[in-house]
């Protein structure tokens, strides 16, 4: 089979459309925070995005039409249009679409000057006209893939077509999935500082995502709520402030699996760990927490929301007053103390390490990110919880000379 004859078969534009829905949603969602507070949103329900009232009524739906090679000509006989004609004539039809419902064509294709199309948008509107180039196209028109629609229009009387039409907007020439950046971007010009754009924006977009999922795969539809936007665009907010940073949902919600834990197992913070005889529960939240920590100060280096000398500070308090604990407990046990009452020692300084929250930032009072950060200096022998750990695991950070 040829290259071409596989790619007839390809997912990938159907896959850029959805994610174009799910990006204009929270586009639209954004824009529309700023006038009416309080709004249902949903994707594939009555329509491609649906915005409703707190009550359930439809008020605004919107069709999506995304062509990922260059710009699709919105003709008279043009599939994207006579699809979206069908959806909403034979939805008014039925009643599933209320008459006041406002309906609105979204496509990154172009309606040229003078076509039905031409006639929906915003300005230079011409409903009489539309409905003479609908009338004369559906009569007319040989194309067997828009025969339904043409029925289904021409179905209905010269009022209802009238009617409906006064409904329609037309946006042509919309932005790409991948143009729609810039559009969110403005939206949260004022969120965060001008540096953390990107990073806030990627983190709005992830809640997102997981909140359509959450939507789709909802056997009841469970629209989305405008509260829930607000309240996670001021949760963002709050976290971008200077004294504040960004803790990541997915790694809230991490529990760990098997091949986390494996590629762990062996590292030098676990030994530190198995020297005090800790149990594989605890060491078991330990690697969670030093994932967790490793991770999410990778993201905010990656951000440029921390740097590197941020990070040396902080583990430079982390050291010192770990320090304080660890000389206290070694005093108390004195030197020649037994082997049992050495793991004992080191298990309470494990227990302070465990329930001791030390901040990187005044508002970052998440516990893993002190937790998995003292792990993290743990494995390079920096800190420990047996009171002789650099003596006996010191050699597993000796490089071996390469033999001759």
């Amino acid at each position: 089979m040829t290259d071409k004859g596989i790619q007839q078969f390809s997912g990938v534009d159907p896959s850029l459309g959805y994610l174009f829905q799910i990006r204009l949603a929270l586009l639209w969602s954004l824009r529309r925070l700023k006038t009416e507070p309080d709004f249902l949103v949903s994707i594939e329900t009555f329509d491609d995005v649906t915005f409703e009232t707190t009550g359930g009524n439809p008020t605004d739906l919107l069709q999506l039409k995304h062509h990922k090679k260059g710009i699709g000509s919105l003709t008279n006989a043009s599939s994207d249009l006579w699809k979206t004609l069908r959806v909403w004539f034979e939805g008014h039809a039925s009643g599933e679409i209320q008459p006041e419902s406002n309906l609105c064509l979204i496509t990154t294709g172009k309606a040229p000057k003078g076509t039905i199309a031409s006639y929906l948008r915003t300005s230079e509107r011409n409903i009489e006209a539309a409905v003479q180039g609908l009338n004369e196209t559906a009569t007319s028109s040989t194309n067997q893939k828009n025969a339904p629609a043409y029925h289904s229009y021409l179905s209905s009387s010269q009022s209802v077509r009238i009617a409906i039409l006064e409904k329609i907007v037309v946006l042509d020439a919309s932005p790409s999935i991948l143009d729609l950046d810039k559009e969110l971007q403005q939206e949260v010009y004022w969120a965060a500082g001008k540096e953390n754009h990107s990073a806030f924006l990627e983190r709005l977009e992830g809640w997102w995502f997981r909140r359509v999922i959450s939507q789709l795969a909802a056997v009841s539809a469970e629209r989305i709520g405008s509260v829930e936007l607000e309240a996670q665009m001021s949760d963002l907010r709050e976290q971008f402030k200077q004294e504040a940073l960004p803790i990541d949902d997915d790694l809230l919600a991490f529990t760990l699996d098997d091949l986390t834990r494996t590629a762990h197992e062996a590292s030098i913070f676990v030994r530190q760990l198995e020297l005090i005889n800790a149990n594989k529960r605890r060491i078991a939240a330990s690697i969670r927490d030093y994932y967790r920590a490793f991770t999410q100060r990778s993201r905010w280096l990656r951000d440029d929301l921390v740097v590197g000398m941020d990070l040396s500070k902080y583990e430079k308090r982390l050291k010192e007053e770990w320090e304080l604990f660890f000389l206290a407990v070694y005093d108390d046990i004195g030197e020649s103390a037994a082997h049992e009452a050495l793991q004992t020692a080191g298990r309470s300084v494990l227990k302070w390490a465990e329930s001791t929250s030390i901040p990187i930032r005044p508002a970052v009072t998440e516990p893993f990110v002190s937790r998995g950060s003292l792990h993290m200096l743990a494995d390079q022998l920096e800190v420990g919880w047996h009171p002789e750990f650099n003596d006996r695991l010191a050699h597993l950070l000796k490089v071996e000379e390469p033999s001759a």
